[in-house]
């Protein structure tokens, strides 16, 4: 990955972000949709795409074939082994496409910020790790009642945080959380 001047992203929520995170630069001259002029396609990330499909298809095929032999002269594996190149040919060519549209890219960051106003239940973390460590048995159902399928706001969330049974420094602290602030041990996590 580093080879790519790729990131490891150690540390990732249950999903990787989202792509209507990020915008595609528009390119003059470039063509968009032939039905729509105003978009820009995502067409390396496509191709990659499509790439690492072909070259998967054949990783597939590599750990079906290979390991298994029949009788003591059998040569599937030198009609199969003649395509490995392919299928690393296939990754290469995703990576290059990969790389191409990466270039072609840039953080929305008022779309981030907008995502991040939205969903104030990111702070259901921070609140769970304040009663589990003040010692409430029920927090977690607690937060569950509040936020599973539920659409909650930050208003909704401090009055929340204010019927809780936790000392009041607790509670401020709780209280002047915003989803835009809140980050957790990312910047402990980030720098170990």
């Amino acid at each position: 990955m580093e080879s790519f001047e790729f990131e490891h992203q150690s540390v990732t929520t249950q999903i990787e972000p989202h792509d209507q995170l990020v915008k595609l630069k528009v390119v003059k001259g470039e063509v968009g949709s032939s039905a729509m002029p105003h978009k820009v396609n995502p067409i390396h990330f496509e191709n990659a795409m499509g790439n690492l499909e072909m070259a998967n298809g054949l990783f597939d095929v590599f750990n079906r074939v290979l390991p298994i032999s029949r009788l003591q002269r059998d040569l599937t594996d030198s009609t199969v082994l003649r395509n490995m190149g392919l299928a690393f040919g296939y990754c290469l060519q995703s990576y290059k496409s990969l790389l191409t549209g990466l270039g072609k890219s840039e953080p929305d960051e008022a779309a981030m910020l907008a995502e991040l106003d939205a969903h104030p239940d990111v702070l259901a973390e921070a609140i769970q790790t304040v009663l589990r460590a003040a010692g409430v048995a029920d927090g977690y159902a607690l937060l569950k009642d509040l936020t599973r399928g539920q659409k909650i706001t930050l208003e909704s969330l401090r009055v929340f945080i204010g019927s809780l049974p936790l000392a009041d420094h607790q509670k401020e602290v709780l209280t002047s959380l915003t989803p835009r602030a809140y980050i957790g041990l990312a910047e402990m996590l980030a720098t170990e």
